[in-house]
């Protein structure tokens, strides 16, 4: 068995099952429970509805929130081909290939918005007060975050229809085969934050500045195409219209989602719960999220 990732909840290892007919390659998701992420069976039902839906997911084998097998939940999914580091991926495509990987990006997101989402075990709550709550529990804030929080408070769009929400829509998170020209969207991955929600979490999560990993500003959408591009070619899959707007005050909130996120890591590794250079370098990216807020502020002041 080899460890592809162990994070703080959850590892994945790559590993051969030997079976009758050879060797096949799987894929084994294994954490303890939370009261954060969905578990394990939940996961695997979201992922059968959005598939259904015509959104590339892995093919699960098993599935299982008890503790008895493996002394965690677990899942276990085929193995599927591709690449999943950013840089590697942007280095390998050509402009027409980011073209056409930026459009498929939007198809697969619009398929996951289209599938079921009456599960019993899906969440469902208010974004802005969940980021607002997260932070407050940290007792530490900056003066940039508490204006991108009251800005967002007097400019709340109106709501849009409840979807299925993958929670973690980025680069980073999808599998990519192919290069050049011809690149294929083979799998959404890390489901673990899907709930209920509006399309726009997805939409605006996927654009900020962090999943660029360094393309330019021309590149927003996950570093391979513009924002308006991806926008376009998601309103054409989904059969729906995108507000501006509405769209702009999501990447406020994604992008200080963000700077939550880089703050309870550096918290996590300055209390001593888990001395990390990668969570304190984490941490160091707060004041970058700041910049952003205030660009994107700027841009949104009336």
């Amino acid at each position: 068995m080899r460890i592809l990732t162990g994070g703080a909840s959850r590892s994945t290892w790559a590993f051969d099952a030997i079976t009758g007919e050879g060797r096949r390659a799987l894929i084994l998701r294994i954490g303890p429970p939370d009261d954060v992420h969905a578990g394990m069976e939940l996961e695997a039902r979201v992922q059968a509805a959005a598939a259904a839906a015509g959104a590339p997911v892995p093919p699960i084998l098993i599935a299982d929130d008890s503790d008895a097998a493996l002394g965690n939940p677990f899942l276990i999914c085929e193995h599927i081909a591709g690449e999943t580091i950013v840089r590697r991926i942007q280095r390998q495509l050509d402009e027409p290939g980011r073209e056409r990987l930026v459009r498929r990006c939007a198809q697969a997101l619009a398929a996951i918005h289209r599938a079921e989402s009456n599960d019993p075990g899906l969440a469902q709550g208010d974004q802005l007060a969940v980021w607002r709550e997260r932070l407050d529990a940290m007792e530490d804030t900056t003066a940039t975050f508490e204006w991108a929080f009251r800005w967002l408070a007097r400019h709340r769009p109106p709501s849009s229809p409840a979807v299925l929400v993958h929670g973690d829509y980025r680069m980073g998170n999808l599998i990519i085969d192919g290069s050049g020209s011809a690149p294929v969207l083979a799998a959404v991955l890390d489901w673990e934050l899907v709930h209920v929600g509006e399309a726009y979490e997805d939409l605006a999560w996927f654009c900020i500045r962090a999943w660029r990993f360094g393309a330019p500003a021309s590149r927003g959408a996950g570093g391979l195409g513009s924002i308006d591009s991806f926008l376009h070619a998601y309103e054409e899959a989904s059969a729906t219209d995108v507000d501006r707007a509405a769209f702009h005050w999501w990447l406020v909130l994604a992008t200080l989602r963000w700077g939550v996120i880089c703050r309870y890591q550096a918290q996590r590794h300055l209390s001593g719960q888990v001395r990390s250079v990668e969570l304190a370098t984490i941490g160091r990216r707060v004041c970058e999220t700041e910049w952003d807020l205030l660009q994107l502020l700027d841009r949104g002041a009336s």
